[in-house]
């Protein structure tokens, strides 16, 4: 896999503090754990119906301190990943889901200035260069870029994959 300039452009869904595992995907939906049907309630307990919009595909969700706090569990950040969001834009987040989210391949960026953006917002990220713009607001913020090698564990979709795909480059 080459080197690969990493960008995203979409909408925004904008969410508060503190918004917990359980509500990215509650409890009662984890009898599954395929990516598609996770994904239609994805933070269903904070947005009933939110994973089941049409108009999810690239959009960035948007929260203020603390999201993914609670339980260790993958499946809330797969279930944001699957729905189509394409980033999460947020003060502060859990350790655990921080981690899980670069685990699978699901893009985040911490943003002191996420409060700077509206529901329906236009957004557009520059990972290479550490930007986001709000486009609807004509603001510009910064963030440490993405180094080369957790941009490549993104675009395999994940460590796993990318974790294979160097093993068979090596010939292991």
């Amino acid at each position: 896999m080459s080197d690969t300039t990493m960008k995203r452009k979409g909408r925004c869904f904008v969410f508060g503090d503190n918004v917990n595992t359980d509500e990215i995907i509650p409890a009662r939906y984890l009898s599954t754990s395929d990516p598609a049907e996770l994904a239609l309630y994805c933070m269903e307990d904070a947005r009933s119906g939110f994973g089941r919009r049409d108009d999810l595909a690239g959009s960035i969700m948007i929260a203020g301190e603390n999201f993914g706090c609670g339980s260790s569990r993958e499946h809330a950040p797969i279930s944001i990943k699957a729905s189509g969001i394409g980033c999460v834009i947020a003060k502060s987040f859990a350790r655990i889901f921080l981690r899980n989210s670069f685990n699978i391949g699901l893009p985040i960026i911490e943003l002191p200035e996420a409060d700077q953006f509206g529901e329906g917002d236009e957004v557009e990220i520059d990972f290479d260069r550490g930007l986001v713009r709000n486009l609807t607001k004509n603001k510009e913020f910064t963030f440490n870029p993405y180094p080369e090698f957790l941009k490549k564990v993104i675009d395999y979709g994940g460590w796993l994959s990318y974790a294979k795909a160097e093993l068979m480059k090596e010939g292991a």
